[in-house]
């Protein structure tokens, strides 16, 4: 499993040339990839094309892509595309969203997610390998007979992608290269683990093949408390505003009083008081805070527990001095 060091900005706000410049100095410093997500905002893949003229090594990836806007075709000749570009850096990303996305912004009915990541992984794989579709690779739509006309820079990209529910941890399992999680208290990856190392076996593949990387949120700050203030309100969006994946994962883990009591206050009469109701027990679960160097033990301690890429939340909000000195604090040891 390897011990790699990502970033991730924030998509809301996004400053295009600040997250260049930060793109830059994460492959200075030794970051291993810099995934950039996509929701109604700027288009991922065009801000991952500017990186990639503007660097050398870091990997790029998309953190996340939904499977539904774009046509798994498309989404394998666009990835093409890009690791020609940046001579075989990318890294797909890839989840299913949600239903209100999908059909009020895209226009898409939200129908057969599995399916759907099952079928898309399958056809992306296929043409980045030089092969033609054909009618088995689909029950979603008539597959024929087409194949790339261009040669991919690799036969094969890395898929790495987003679940929570065992069904869909079990398929990321068997047919992806990595496994990205938000939110997941760390002391539980071994839950995640044997149902990837269940979607392993029938694939007739080791579990170690499948790169553990999730979304970090991390806060590198002396006041622990004030530390732990920056990331409550957006556990509780989680909790009460994103359907009951997040409030169905802490209750299975042992938060379930506290889930039920942000998930009240959220979707009551006082929601503003919602952030407060996230435990401190909630958030040292599943993110870091503290002083630098605590940071850096608890990220080493994560590891222990079967983090691979520690996919870390970039601070673009924050003033670019301190997204600076963010970076040089929690760069990987070279």
């Amino acid at each position: 499993m390897p011990n790699e060091t990502g970033i991730v900005p924030f998509w809301k706000g996004y400053d295009r040339k600040g997250v260049l410049r930060f793109a830059q100095m994460a492959e200075d410093l030794g970051y291993h990839s810099i995934w950039l997500p996509e929701a109604w905002g700027y288009e991922q893949f065009q801000l991952l094309t500017e990186i990639a003229v503007h660097t050398k090594r870091i990997k790029l990836a998309t953190g996340i892509t939904n499977i539904f806007s774009r046509s798994a075709a498309l989404l394998a000749m666009t990835a093409a595309t890009l690791d020609e570009i940046s001579e075989g850096r990318v890294i797909l990303g890839l989840g299913t969203s949600g239903k209100k996305v999908i059909e009020n912004l895209h226009g898409q009915k939200f129908e057969k997610p599995l399916t759907r990541m099952r079928e898309t992984v399958g056809i992306v794989n296929a043409l980045i390998a030089g092969k033609r579709l054909s009618p088995d690779m689909s029950t979603l739509f008539e597959a024929r007979n087409f194949k790339l006309e261009m040669t991919p820079f690799r036969p094969h990209i890395p898929i790495h992608i987003a679940s929570l529910n065992d069904k869909a941890i079990v398929q990321t399992g068997e047919i992806a290269d990595g496994w990205m999680p938000t939110f997941w208290p760390y002391k539980h990856f071994a839950d995640a683990i044997a149902l990837l190392e269940q979607g392993a076996k029938k694939a007739g593949r080791d579990v170690s093949q499948i790169e553990i990387s999730p979304f970090v949120t991390v806060v590198p700050m002396d006041d622990v408390g004030f530390a732990r203030s920056i990331v409550k309100p957006l556990v509780s969006f989680y909790i009460g505003g994103m359907g009951d994946y997040y409030h169905n994962m802490f209750c299975r883990f042992g938060f379930q009083e506290n889930a039920d009591h942000v998930l009240a206050t959220y979707n009551g009469p006082d929601r503003a008081n919602a952030p407060e109701a996230v435990s401190d027990e909630l958030i040292d679960a599943i993110a870091i805070c503290g002083p630098t160097s605590h940071c850096r033990e608890k990220l080493a301690e994560w590891r222990t527990y079967g983090l691979g890429t520690a996919i870390l939340g970039l601070p673009t909000s924050a003033p670019p001095e301190y997204t600076e000195q963010f970076l040089k604090d929690l760069a990987p040891a070279r």
